[in-house]
């Protein structure tokens, strides 16, 4: 594809398109990993966690005609980011056991990197079929996502201080998008994709069950913490 083109900026408009559409996930869940830190650690794991996890999205990118021929690959994915949702929801274990959910920088880095690995899938594909195999365009597609996560995560942070329901509703949203990879995994496409009510009921319920299984156990989840929290020694009920 010749440099500055017009078919190069109608490639470059639709991968700056699927940014925009795709990041708001990645936005939630940076906000949602960093949301336990100290305020002055907050915006260092925005940044860190979106070059993190630029940087496994690009070799992802440069890999992806080799990603595209792992069978069951978004059914992992979807499952891996199920998990993840559910952990932004789990309150941190006090006494400093494996905690749900990350309450110092380097978790929240991990938690970042790996959830965005797995939810980048669908923007590495995108982004790689919009730019026709064009490198430059992937390259420019990649930096043009930063700072619309980093600025996304920013702006989620922010609301989430002010309106905790935004927690759950961030939740909610990845397993929706966990939910749609496992729909969009090709080997289930008899399953899913056939033109039959049994396939749409198929679909619409591994979305609900999706979506309302992460909230409840996360709920579950809270309210047990709470409760062994109030029967701790030294601790008024």
């Amino acid at each position: 594809m010749e440099l500055f083109s017009t078919a190069w900026f109608s490639a470059l408009l639709a991968i700056i398109l699927i940014d925009l559409v795709l990041a708001g996930d990645n936005a939630i869940v940076i906000a949602l990993a960093a949301r336990s830190l100290p305020v002055h650690l907050r915006r260092k794991a925005i940044v860190w966690g979106t070059v993190g996890a630029i940087i496994v999205r690009s070799v992802m990118t440069v890999g992806v005609v080799w990603l595209l021929k792992i069978p069951g690959l978004m059914l992992v994915g979807g499952v891996g980011l199920l998990w993840i949702a559910y952990k932004l929801l789990a309150p941190a274990d006090d006494e400093g056991g494996h905690a749900p959910m990350a309450s110092t920088f380097w978790g929240a880095m991990k938690t970042i990197v790996v959830a965005d690995a797995l939810m980048g899938i669908d923007n590495v594909l995108g982004v790689a079929g919009a730019a026709h195999g064009s490198f430059d365009l992937v390259v420019i597609g990649l930096l043009v996502s930063v700072p619309i996560v980093v600025f996304g995560s920013s702006v989620v942070l922010k609301m989430v201080d002010r309106f905790p329901i935004i927690i759950q509703l961030g939740a909610g949203v990845l397993a929706f998008t966990a939910a749609k990879m496992i729909v969009g995994e090709p080997f289930l496409d008899p399953l899913f994709d056939a033109d039959t009510a049994g396939a749409i009921l198929a679909r619409y319920a591994t979305y609900a069950v999706a979506v309302a299984g992460v909230l409840g156990a996360g709920w579950l989840t809270a309210r047990r913490h709470a409760a062994a929290q109030q029967h701790r020694p030294g601790i008024e009920g």
